[in-house]
This record gives structure tokens, C-alpha cells and sequence, in this order.
């Protein structure tokens, strides 16, 4: 017999359905531990009282998981107690082990110490700006009338005006040639002002604090000794960092591939950078570490929250990764701010790309101090160039937010890090391979045409060294290294900076290695004064190469605002730079000779084996010398490695 009981059919939603699958597990945890049994509405103990044989056995269960669901209650409720335990035990443990490091040797542990106390300086200042704050801002209002800060401001800057002027003097006169870098940058200022777009509204302001926060953070690198020494100690450790790299790479490649060939030497390094720099992202730390910059200049300078910020993220990441930082934001900055996101990205370079240069053997505290450097010259310059005239939002940054990315843990922002980067090095070898063969061909055109007029040896470097000559000079460089600089500063312009660099490590390993200087009309090598300005003076991705991968990355990331990027993206170029070389020029003013002299009788008085830098300046003054300080032994020792007509 059927049966006649009606059956109820309801209409259920996909929706429904989905969200009632998905919160099943939670609510039989949330009765379990509010004691209910899931289904009825019979507590635990209401049903430990039925006399029904059947039930007993799942309330039996229940009971026994009733303990464990009380703890983890209990830790819930005391989780953020919990963490506090956790945290001092941490901080203990580390205090402790820092006094064990520093009672057994403090020279061994003074970086460690150091750091820890930068750390500390930096926790100190958060904790008394939350508890100061309010109360120094309701003392210091009442004295914020217009007039004084007005006549304070003037003062100020004809205080530091005439301090600029009276350290020059005073300075210039044991190195005379400090005085063109100073001319280097007057030229350069007054050229991008004449260009301005809006000269009128120029905001001198933060043009003078970012060119004073460049020369006190060059002041600070090259100049005094504990600033010197801790970027030296910075580029050491950062090489010794990456060598690691040839760990995983030696297991990959071989070593003998990695020793010889110059694309598994160099590019697996941008991996390793890549992904330290996804963890430390995915940690928060290089969010902490941009904040804290872009306050700095935002303070002083007055400008907004975003192109700031975007600026600071510039110092440690590329020209496209940068404007990510400010992402939402783009769509509604103002031309002025468009144009200083674009300029931060031209005038420095990424810090995957850092570790590449230093394993060149370019000197890695001067690429940390032009990178570092370059950011407040860069927002200088651009407020030049393109100064402020519409309204923007985002003068408070207040509501301006960083995000640590979208990785879910530490293994997966390291793995995301390291797959990002291959694009990268692919970039990279594919526009080597490029630029390389298209240079090869434009000087072999260059030397076929210029043999039809008698002109050997006319190539793209020549054509270079003649043109962009003034602007070497400008930057500080005697006038015999000037064709090579201006060489490399063509070649970055037109190529990229990447090809530049690698140039520059021949021209300084050749230096090294004790090359004569000159090999018939060709300079085999510059200065150490010339490398280092050339060095600030490359450290930048200003180069035509980079206008198509600017304008295809913000394009993506504000696709209506195409028209804006396309109109502004050369004069951003152009600024950018000019950035690196007012880098350049100052340190050419504050750049000086380092470094303990050599006792020449000493040197070329022992057997020598193979030649240097040291040697080839001693046996140098032998060679021009007439008086008899220096014994036949060391005149027989230079003439081994260098052919003079004195050794006839």
C-alpha cells in the first residue's frame, strides 16, 4: 500500500545550499561548546537524563571531547595574555644571548648590537609618539603664529645657504676640482627649470629640503667615518649574502658552469634577491621600512601621501613594482604626482638588480648610498620639472594602506618570489642578447661608412664620448677620463644601464689587475674618483628602453588614464636622468681619496708575482723619477710587467 502522507518539495538555492555545507562543521563545534547536542535542544546534561539506550552512546562521546573544547575555549579567550608570555620569552632569550655574544667577544657582536639598537631607538620613538604626541601638539600650536614661522623658515634657509657656501670654500680649496661638480649642479637645476611646465608654481620648498636631504645623506656616506664604515660593512655583508646564491646555483648549473659563463654567474642572483625580498614583503618589514622613509621626506617636503610613498618603495624595488604600492590610488593622482611616481622609477634602480651590479664588482656602498640617496633628488627635481597645480586627495596618508601581498604564508611568498623573478632574468638575458647584437651592427654600419671618408674606427662609443663629453666633466670627471665616462653614459642612455655597469666592471677590473693605461689611443682604464661618480651617475633606469616598460605597467594598473602616462613619460625620462646626475655631481663635491698610501721602496723591494693597481702606480713614479730612492731590484720588477724605453 502507498503511502497517502503529502510530501513537502522546497525550493533550495545553489547559494544556500553552499553556505550551509560550508558552516556545518562550525556550528557542530559551537554547540558542542555551548554543551548542546547538534539536531536538538536538549543540552548535554538534559541528555545524559533520557533513558533512550541509543542516545547515550553519542552523548557519551560529546563528554569525553568536552574537556579539550574547554581549553581551547580558554585559550582563546587568552590569546592575546598568551602572546604576551610568548613575546617575552623571545625578547629574553635574544637579550640573554646578545650579552652572552658581547661578553665573549664585542667586536664580533657590535653589528648585532648596533642593529639591536637601531631597533630600540625605533620602538622608542613609535611608543612616545603614541604617548607625547597629543600633549607636545597642544604646546607647540599656541607658538605656530604665521609671521614667526615665516621668519623662522627664512632664517633658517640663509642659515643653511651661507653654510653651504662657507664649507665650499673652505673645502674646495685643498680640491679645487669639488668646484665643478658644485657648477655640475647649477647647470643641471637651472636647465630643468627653464623646462618646467608651470614655472610660476614651483614649490621651492620641496625642491630645496630633497636636494638638502641628498647632500646630508652623502654628507653622511662619503664624508664621516662612522657613516663610511657602516656602508662599507653594508656592501660586504650584502656581498657575502649573495654569495650564497652559488649554492643553489652550482647544483643546478655545475660549477664549472657557473665559474665561466656569465648568465649562470650573474642572473641566478636576481632570483635569490627576488625572493628574499618577497619574504621580507610577505613579513612587513620593507613595508616598515618605506613608511618610515616616505614620513621623512613627506614631512620635510610637504608633498603627498602616495607619490611619497611610491618614491621610498623605489629604493628596493623596480620601476613597475613600485607604483603596485599605490595601486588603488593611481586612478585618481593628480598629473604632478603621475609625473613623480614615473621620475622615482627612472632615477633609481631594483634591489634584485643592486645584487647583479655588486657581483660585477661595482662598489656596492656606493650603489646602496645612490640608491638611497636618488629618492628625495628624485620627488627635488620632479616638483621642479613638473610642480603641483591641481588639488590632490591624498595630502594626509592616513587613509593610504600598504598591503604585505597575496601570499598565505612564509613558504609560499618565497616560492612566489623566486617564480616572479624569472620573468625578470628572462628579460633581462633576451635584451642582452638584443641590445648586444643591434650595438654590434650600428658600429659595424658606423665604421663601413665612416671608412668611405677616411674616418677608422667610428663607432657608437665614439660618437658618444664626443657628445655627451661636457656632461661627464659636469658631473666632476678629469677631462682625460671623460671619453670613457661619457661612453658609458651613451650607452646607458640609448641601451640600458645593465650593459653600462657590465662595461664599467671591465674598465675597473683592468685597473685592478695593474693594465698600463693607456693602450695606444685607447684608455684602459679611469680613476677611482671617475668609477665612483660614474657609478652614481649610471645608477638609474633612465634609458629609452624603459619607456614601453613604464608605460605597459602603469597602463595595466589604470588602463583609462593612458593618455596622461603617454604625455608626460618623456619629460618624466628626461628628469629621471638628470636625477643621476646631480647623484653624481654630489658626490663629486664630498667624494675623497681614501685608503693608506703605499710605501712604493717597500713594495717593488720584494719578489712580486704578479702586478696591481699599487704596483702600477709605483713603478709609474719609478719610471719618472731621477733620484736614487728606488734600488735596481725595483726598476728590474717594474720592467717585468710594464715596457718602457727605460728598461732598454
Amino acid at each position: 500500500m502507498e503511502d497517502d502522507t503529502p510530501v513537502l518539495k522546497e525550493s533550495i538555492s545553489l547559494a544556500s545550499v553552499a553556505c550551509g555545507l560550508d558552516n556545518r562543521g562550525a556550528e557542530l563545534v559551537e554547540s558542542l561548546e555551548e554543551g548542546q547536542i547538534p539536531g536538538s535542544d536538549l543540552s548535554l546534561a538534559e541528555g545524559r537524563n533520557t533513558g533512550s539506550k541509543a542516545s547515550q552512546q553519542p552523548i557519551s562521546g560529546w563528554t569525553l571531547q568536552q574537556p579539550a573544547l574547554k581549553v581551547r575555549h580558554f585559550f582563546r579567550e587568552h590569546v592575546e595574555l598568551f602572546r604576551w608570555i610568548f613575546t617575552g620569552l623571545l625578547c629574553t632569550a635574544f637579550a640573554a644571548f646578545l650579552l652572552i655574544a658581547c661578553l665573549l667577544d664585542f667586536q664580533r657582536a657590535l653589528a648585532l648590537f648596533v642593529l639591536t639598537c637601531v631597533v630600540l631607538a625605533f620602538m622608542a620613538h613609535s611608543f612616545l609618539k603614541r604617548l607625547l604626541a597629543p600633549k607636545l601638539q597642544r604646546c607647540v600650536t599656541p607658538l605656530g603664529h604665521p609671521h614667526l614661522t615665516l621668519w623662522f623658515k627664512r632664517v633658517l634657509a640663509l642659515t643653511a645657504f651661507l653654510g653651504l657656501i662657507l664649507w665650499l670654500v673652505l673645502d674646495t680649496s685643498q680640491r679645487p676640482e669639488q668646484l665643478v661638480s658644485f657648477a655640475g649642479i647649477c647647470v643641471f637645476i637651472s636647465l630643468l627649470f627653464a623646462c618646467s611646465k608651470h614655472h610660476c608654481a614651483v614649490s621651492w620648498r620641496a625642491v630645496s629640503w630633497g636636494l638638502g636631504l641628498q647632500f646630508v645623506l652623502g654628507l653622511v656616506v662619503i664624508r664621516t667615518e662612522p657613516g663610511f664604515i657602516a656602508f662599507q660593512w653594508l656592501g660586504d655583508q650584502i656581498q657575502i649574502f649573495l654569495s650564497y646564491t652559488l649554492a643553489g646555483s652550482s647544483f643546478v648549473f655545475g660549477e664549472t658552469l657557473v665559474k665561466d659563463i656569465f648568465a649562470f654567474q650573474v642572473l641566478p642572483i636576481i632570483v635569490f634577491f627576488s625572493c628574499v625580498m618577497s619574504i621580507l614583503y610577505y613579513l612587513g618589514l620593507m613595508q616598515w621600512v618605506i613608511l618610515k622613509i616616505a614620513w621623512l621626506m613627506q614631512v620635510t617636503m610637504g608633498t603627498t601621501a602616495t607619490e611619497t610613498l611610491s618614491v621610498a618603495g623605489n629604493i628596493f624595488v623596480s620601476q613597475t613594482e613600485a607604483p603596485l604600492l599605490i595601486r588603488p590610488y593611481l586612478a585618481d593622482m593628480t598629473l604632478s604626482e603621475v609625473h613623480v611616481v614615473m621620475t622615482g622609477g627612472y632615477a633609481t634602480i631594483a634591489g634584485s638588480l643592486l645584487g647583479a651590479y655588486i657581483s660585477f664588482g661595482i662598489d656596492a656602498s656606493s650603489l646602496i648610498a645612490a640608491s638611497v640617496m636618488a629618492a628625495p633628488c628624485a620627488l627635488a627635481l620632479s616638483k621642479l620639472v613638473y610642480p603641483e597645480v591641481e588639488e590632490s586627495k591624498f595630502r594626509s596618508e592616513e587613509g593610504v594602506k600598504l598591503s604585505c601581498g597575496d601570499a598565505q604564508n612564509l613558504l609560499e611568498a618565497a616560492s612566489s618570489g623566486a617564480a616572479m623573478s624569472v620573468k625578470v632574468v628572462a628579460n633581462i638575458a633576451a635584451n642582452l642578447i638584443a641590445f648586444l647584437a643591434v650595438l654590434a651592427f650600428i658600429n659595424a654600419a658606423l665604421s663601413w661608412l665612416g671608412d668611405m671618408v677616411d674616418i677608422e674606427g667610428l663607432s657608437f662609443q665614439l660618437i658618444c664620448s664626443y657628445i655627451l663629453r661636457p656632461v661627464a666633466f659636469l658631473v666632476g670627471v678629469a677631462w682625460e677620463d671623460c671619453p670613457v665616462v661619457a661612453e658609458l653614459l651613451g650607452i646607458k642612455l640609448f641601451l640600458n644601464e645593465f650593459v653600462a655597469y657590465e662595461e664599467l666592471s671591465r674598465y675597473k677590473q683592468r685597473r685592478l689587475a695593474g693594465a698600463e693605461e693607456w693602450l695606444g689611443t685607447k684608455k684602459q682604464w679611469i680613476s677611482v674618483r671617475a668609477e665612483i661618480l660614474t657609478t652614481y651617475a649610471l645608477c638609474g633606469f633612465a634609458n629609452f628602453s624603459s619607456i614601453g616598460i613604464m608605460l605597459g605597467g602603469l597602463t595595466s594598473m589604470a588602463p583609462q588614464r593612458k593618455r596622461d602616462f603617454s604625455q608626460i613619460v618623456l619629460r618624466a625620462l628626461c628628469t629621471g636622468a638628470c636625477v643621476s646626475l646631480v647623484n653624481a655631481c654630489v658626490a663629486g663635491i664630498l667624494y675623497m681619496p681614501r685608503g693608506p698610501e703605499v710605501n712604493c721602496a717597500a713594495l717593488l723591494n720584494t719578489t712580486l708575482s704578479t702586478s696591481s693597481f699599487e704596483v702600477y702606480q709605483c713603478c709609474r713614479e719609478v719610471f719618472q723619477s731621477t733620484s736614487p730612492e728606488f734600488s735596481p731590484e725595483a726598476l728590474d720588477n717594474c720592467c717585468r710587467f710594464y715596457n718602457q724605453p727605460i728598461c732598454a
